[in-house]
């Protein structure tokens, strides 16, 4: 996740008791999000973030263990797809950047739910599967902050916290070693690629098809294979994931 995925709007759902995973995603504006896949998928840019994030929140909300999924973005369009899904989309955000939004969505979760475990999520993992995301959370579950590198080793996709403690988050360029030096524990996983796999670049994203993406960036990744010269979208072994 980096400073490049931010900004809300939206209401907020009325507080809920259970004390399941409560799990925060950042998406910036869509005609600002993603600059980096310009010059691979030009003006399908916006539609690829978003085929991003609603496959990740259609994962995020098939996770064992999750109870709620908040989006904290300004963008209605977004908003309103993903609140489809079942996300709480959250609004109202101050201002700041990405460590803020997250911040302010980490408030509204609490106020939903205020015994839950919390961990903010990158909301750009469409290879995303529910059995890996399970697998991390409860590697992060037992005390303090936790976080998960993404797949280069520099950034975080995950950073995780108990009932109680503070979310702190570091997130943008470097923020593996910022989470590290604040004190998070680095959770070193096998067999969680998914997790890990953000998606800035164009070949991010065919790293991410090689995984097997979710059915939306599947459908939009195949009208596009072509143009944007990357490999067909491995759906197989996604579906096997979720059956």
């Amino acid at each position: 996740m980096t400073q490049d995925t931010v900004r809300p709007s939206g209401p907020v759902a009325p507080p809920a008791p259970t004390a399941g995973w409560s799990l925060v995603l950042p998406l910036k504006r869509l005609a600002l999000a993603k600059s980096r896949l310009a010059p691979f998928a030009g003006p399908h840019r916006a539609d690829l973030a978003l085929s991003f994030a609603l496959d990740t929140v259609t994962a995020a909300l098939a996770t064992p263990g999750v109870s709620r999924v908040l989006v904290v973005t300004r963008d209605g369009a977004a908003g309103e797809r993903l609140a489809a899904l079942g996300a709480v989309v959250v609004g109202d955000e101050p201002g700041g950047g990405l460590n803020d939004a997250l911040a302010h969505g980490a408030a509204a979760a609490l106020a939903l739910a205020p015994h839950a475990p919390l961990a903010a999520l990158s909301a750009d993992l469409p290879a995303l599967r529910p059995a890996e995301l399970a697998r991390v959370l409860a590697a992060a579950r037992p005390a303090g902050r936790s976080f998960l590198a993404d797949a280069p080793g520099l950034g975080t996709t995950l950073l995780a916290r108990s009932p109680g403690g503070p979310l702190a988050p570091a997130f943008g360029d470097g923020s593996r070693a910022r989470h590290a030096a604040g004190g998070a524990r680095e959770l070193r996983l096998d067999d969680v690629e998914s997790v890990r796999r953000d998606v800035d670049t164009g070949a991010d994203l065919g790293a991410a098809l090689a995984l097997g993406v979710g059915p939306h960036t599947g459908a939009l990744s195949a009208r596009l294979a072509q143009a944007l010269g990357l490999p067909a979208a491995n759906r197989s072994g996604r579906a096997r994931e979720q059956l």
